[in-house]
């Protein structure tokens, strides 16, 4: 894989990633990979119901933004503390691209010392505790797995901006999103040559790819194009998508 970079530094919205992810698989000819963090920011499935995913008060009154993507799945909180991974493969079908992709993160992580385990099938668990979830969006040409990995994450807040199913946690002997995850941090005294968050990175770009990519500025400018979709009302609150 080729690690995508930008050609210069700065804060982006969650959804500049998902538009970047969608142009780099429809115009990049090599299987990528990226890595990115955001401000705090819930995510919903592309079929989740908004009011009943997430505390919206909460969100408005703690300036967490709102958006949602176009991959199933559930409902996600991601702050800096949160690393975001975006791989872009030419491996098709649910089962082969998530199986890829898990098994090399999960490969990565037993290699600093961690106890993890696949789970499910977008899931990596450490001793137990969910470190990473997953979703995929298809196109014609590539498949986009895109997910999670808890480093140092704000969990109150994560708590209290998600209203997960009772009965999805009751199938996992839990009372609450907080008790279900874990940030990597907990499990630091395992972890092996990873001291901080760019240890992370570092580690994990070396894992997954051979080459780099800078985006030109151009390039940029299209996702942005792309990104404007993201910020339909409609597209957010989900009417858009139950017109297609």
């Amino acid at each position: 894989m080729k690690h995508i970079i930008l050609p210069e530094e700065g804060d982006r919205r969650l959804v500049f990633y998902l538009a970047m992810e969608e142009f780099v698989a429809r115009n990049v000819g090599e299987d990528a990979f990226f890595l990115w963090r955001v401000a705090p920011t819930v995510i919903i499935g592309r079929n989740q119901s908004l009011e009943d995913e997430v505390d919206t008060g909460y969100c408005a009154e703690n300036g967490v933004q709102v958006y949602r993507r176009k991959s199933g799945g559930g409902c996600v909180y991601a702050d800096k503390g949160n690393l975001m991974i975006s791989a872009v493969t030419g491996i098709h079908g649910t089962a082969d691209a998530f199986g890829s992709y898990l098994s090399n993160l999960n490969s990565f992580l037993g290699s600093l010392g961690l106890d993890s385990s696949m789970s499910g099938r977008n899931d990596i668990l450490v001793e137990g505790r969910k470190v990473s979830g997953n979703a995929l969006q298809m196109l014609p040409e590539k498949s986009i797995v895109h997910g999670t990995l808890l480093y140092d994450a704000d969990l109150d807040a994560m708590r209290d901006a998600l209203k997960p199913p009772v009965e999805k946690l009751g199938r996992h002997g839990i009372s609450s999103v907080r008790q279900r995850v874990a940030n990597l941090t907990e499990f630091a005294s395992c972890m092996r040559g990873i001291h901080c968050m760019e240890d992370l990175m570092d580690s994990l770009v070396g894992q997954f790819c051979s080459g780099t990519l800078m985006l030109t500025r151009e390039q940029v400018d299209r996702i942005c194009e792309i990104e404007k979709g993201y910020l339909d009302p409609d597209f957010i609150a989900g009417r858009s998508l139950r017109q297609e």
